[in-house]
């Protein structure tokens, strides 16, 4: 039986509040690939970024679904799940 994702009622937005990663911005830092958020819009580094802050945000948040947010890039990811999703 296929693992599927239970919290398809968080994805809220496909809006990023950023048009780079909102933590690294601020640090005057630099990333790798970006995660939206799917809950609030946050913007995030993935965790080939040394910050990898699209998953420290999913755990002071919880909030469990980002998306890729890279040209040519259409997946989503559940943290709590762990299975990858086309939103």
């Amino acid at each position: 039986m296929a693992h599927s994702c239970t919290h398809l009622a968080s994805v809220k937005t496909d809006q990023r509040n950023s048009r780079g990663c909102e933590e690294c911005l601020k640090m005057g830092d630099t990333w790798v690939h970006l995660r939206l958020c799917r809950e609030c819009g946050h913007v995030g580094c993935c965790d080939d970024s040394k910050n990898k802050h699209a998953t420290k945000h999913f755990r002071a948040t919880n909030h469990p679904i980002i998306t890729s947010i890279e040209p040519g890039e259409d997946w989503s990811w559940c943290f709590v799940d762990r299975v990858v999703l086309q939103l």
